[in-house]
């Protein structure tokens, strides 16, 4: 089943799930029965996690725009070993 989308002069935009490609130039709205237009919009194939969109965006703003490096970053302090890892045993 496929997500189309139609949009009433009256209602506004709504879905209907039909088989691929069984899909009409129009459909009657649910709500007051007017014939409907078919809306043509980008398909929702996936959900990206935010925290891999803002990487994609920053990637894609670089390609333009890249950040300038002026100097190099300070050395980061060296932290001690965990307490727990002298005690695991040697082989």
């Amino acid at each position: 089943m496929a997500t189309y989308e139609y949009r009433c002069p009256d209602c506004g935009r709504f879905d209907v799930h039909l088989p691929i490609g069984s899909a009409t130039a129009a459909y009657e709205c649910p709500a007051c029965h007017r014939p409907s237009h078919r809306v043509f919009s980008s398909p929702y194939l996936s959900r990206v996690p935010s925290v891999v969109a803002a990487a994609l965006t920053r990637e894609e703003r670089s390609r333009e725009v890249p950040e300038v490096v002026t100097s190099t970053p300070p050395k980061r302090r060296e932290q001690p070993p965990h307490p727990a890892l002298p005690r695991l045993p040697r082989t």
